[in-house]
């Protein structure tokens, strides 16, 4: 890893890679974005923000902690990195970031198990909670969350969707996902999230990762020093 450096990145420079390389092909929330650099070329991104649903934030170490709750949302490298790479730059990554609690998900209807998370000793909480996606037709690329965000503080806002987008709105099954729980902090600061940590610790899941392809090749390569 002598040639890599990991250092943060402006969030434009990850928009290519989060629309066409990562498999959400979707932006997201970003509060602090890294790059993983191979002799001043961009190779991989990693972003973090604050998480969609203010019940999860509140969820993970109760409100009291909500603040400090932000998601590890998108991580992408380019296909055929060393061994260790990724580890290295999501312990890199999170060497530079403030106090904060933070959560991932890996997505097992894409066979993710999370490999990486328990590579840099996350702590595993079991599976997320079955629950709908709310889709439009035409617009599967919106999160439930954004669908909803235009009825915000309204009664009944599944009647009001329905009512806006007609045949058009539907539901399907969300995705259970892994979850992943990390605690930056001092010692001090550590203990204490992880004792008002609300969700039971549980062992490592195994299985047999499943990659997606992830052959593109973002426009956006390099960013001057």
């Amino acid at each position: 890893m002598t040639n890599y450096i990991v250092k943060s990145i402006k969030s434009e420079l990850c928009k290519d890679w989060l629309l066409n390389k990562h498999y959400a092909k979707r932006l997201c929330s970003i509060s602090f974005s890294f790059g993983l650099f191979d002799n001043k070329i961009l190779i991989g991104i990693l972003t973090i923000g604050k998480p969609a649903s203010n019940p999860l934030c509140v969820g993970v170490c109760g409100e009291k902690n909500r603040e400090f709750v932000y998601e590890l949302n998108r991580l992408c490298v380019n296909d055929n990195l060393p061994k260790n790479s990724l580890s290295y730059f999501v312990s890199q990554c999170l060497k530079k970031l403030p106090k904060m609690i933070l959560i991932s998900f890996a997505d097992t209807s894409m066979n993710h198990n999370g490999y990486i998370y328990q590579a840099t000793n996350w702590i595993y909480t079991g599976l997320s909670a079955k629950r709908p996606d709310w889709k439009i037709k035409g617009k599967e690329h919106l999160h439930s969350f954004t669908i909803a965000d235009e009825f915000r503080g309204k009664k009944n806002r599944i009647d009001l969707i329905k009512k806006k987008y007609g045949d058009k709105f539907y539901t399907i099954n969300r995705p259970r996902k892994h979850r992943y729980i990390y605690f930056i902090g001092n010692k001090s600061e550590k203990k204490q999230f992880k004792k008002d940590l609300k969700y039971d610790i549980k062992n490592y899941p195994k299985g047999q990762n499943k990659r997606y392809d992830s052959s593109y090749k973002p426009t956006i390569q390099a960013e001057i020093f």
